[in-house]
């Protein structure tokens, strides 16, 4: 969602739907929290109106939901959400990475090199903007595609499924998986402009983990 607020209160509110955004996804505010203004003030530093503002943003991103408009809380989870979540994600991402690699270019291929170079230092540092980096070198591998509604969709998806993956938090165990190799493998097949390649492993990228949170909501909503 693009925060378009000008001004000094759209300062406020940019920054207030980043953080609380931030806050979502990683699980600070858990699923169906009541999201009260007056704590989210206390607990951002800042007026009621931004918090008001951010919040609104943010049903537009599916991370809050509305109380019979009077107040929100933040989405809640399921196996069914997350199963719908990471088919759509699959099927954006599958069209916007073989449109990004039809019109790659050097500049392109700097870019997501770069942004791999980032993420992996990131992750053998355990700096705290992992995560950042994490999305920013799958968003790079989609970024020379000229569809921005799709791209958005595309972000706004990433932000959804991997909420999924805090909420996992150590039960999701990537032991008997070399994450940096697949991320290296769908590098190494986008700069070498194989689509075919580059979609296949990037799509059981993701599914490994799909297949893995699947079962670990199912088990869950079973007990």
């Amino acid at each position: 969602m693009t925060v378009g607020t000008s001004g000094a209160d759209g300062s406020a509110t940019q920054r207030a739907y980043y953080r609380l955004r931030q806050m979502i996804v990683t699980g600070v505010l858990q699923p169906g929290e009541k999201l009260k203004i007056d704590g989210l003030r206390q607990r951002l530093d800042t007026g009621a109106s931004p918090i008001r503002e951010a919040l609104s943003l943010l049903t537009s991103d599916y991370l809050v939901e509305r109380i019979d408009q009077r107040g929100f809380r933040t989405a809640e989870t399921s196996s069914q959400n997350f199963t719908e979540i990471l088919m759509l994600r699959s099927t954006l991402e599958d069209l916007a990475l073989r449109e990004s690699i039809s019109r790659a270019t050097q500049e392109w291929e700097e870019g997501i090199v770069l942004a791999h170079h980032r993420v992996q230092r990131a992750k053998a540092t355990g700096a705290e903007d992992f995560e950042e980096h994490h999305k920013q070198f799958h968003m790079a591998l989609l970024a020379n595609a000229q569809s921005p509604i799709l791209l958005k969709f595309c972000s706004q998806l990433y932000d959804l499924n991997i909420r999924y993956r805090y909420l996992a938090g150590s039960a999701l165990d990537y032991q008997r998986r070399d994450v940096a190799e697949e991320h290296a493998g769908i590098l190494a097949a986008a700069v070498a402009r194989d689509a075919d390649t580059a979609s296949e492993r990037l799509l059981n990228h993701y599914r490994l983990t799909g297949a893995f949170l699947s079962g670990l909501l199912s088990g869950a909503a079973a007990q």
